[in-house]
């Protein structure tokens, strides 16, 4: 019993013990530092619906990463989002979420992309969750709209698309054919500056 004692007073067995507390110590401080921050990222904004939420971004419009997250009162980590096994130089990629909404619809995922170009006005699109959208309740908000893509047979995840023409560009909600009766994602592809020259 001594010997063992002895053992674990010995000058390297209590560098060893104080070293392995020491590292424990350490991680249990970064991991209480990191919950805030998921918790921050994962904020709700439990006073704006989806509908409000379309309106309020458009006006937002040419996108830039801190008006969206204003709007969604979220926070956007930069992230190459196109899948491209090649670095994608031209475009800045943002995203975030979830965010859920006052009208119990949870914007699943941000994907924000924004040209390396003075004249773009940025692209966006919010994955939906949580409450169904129909296409009826679509068209009490944009009657206008127009079939724009269709699934192909090859995947339950293609989309039925239908857009709306608006002034500062075009609206897009798409449904997936694995759950086609309630709203997958919505997309605003806002007009270019230049091209809004040209129509001058």
């Amino acid at each position: 019993m001594k010997t063992g004692i002895v053992n674990f007073i010995r000058p390297g067995n209590l560098l060893k013990t104080l070293a392995a507390l020491g590292l424990a110590a350490w991680l249990v401080g970064c991991a209480q530092a990191v919950e805030p921050l998921r918790t921050n990222s994962q904020r709700t904004q439990p006073s704006i619906t989806l509908w409000q939420a379309i309106d309020v971004l458009a006006q937002q419009i040419p996108f830039s990463r801190s008006d969206v997250e204003n709007v969604l009162s979220t926070h956007l980590v930069e992230k190459d989002t196109s899948r491209s096994p090649i670095q994608n130089t031209a475009f800045q990629f943002y995203t975030g979420g979830p965010i859920k909404l006052s009208d119990d619809v949870v914007i699943s995922n941000v994907d924000l992309r924004i040209r390396n170009r003075a004249t773009h006005p940025g692209f966006l699109v919010l994955n939906l969750d949580g409450s169904c959208i129909t296409l009826d309740m679509v068209r009490a908000h944009y009657s206008n709209l127009k079939v724009t893509d269709r699934p192909r047979g090859r995947s339950l995840d293609e989309v039925t698309s239908h857009t709306t023409a608006l002034q500062w560009g075009e609206l897009s909600f798409s449904f997936k054919e694995r759950n086609p009766n309630c709203l997958s994602s919505l997309a605003f592809d806002p007009k270019s500056v230049e091209t809004d020259n040209v129509a001058k």
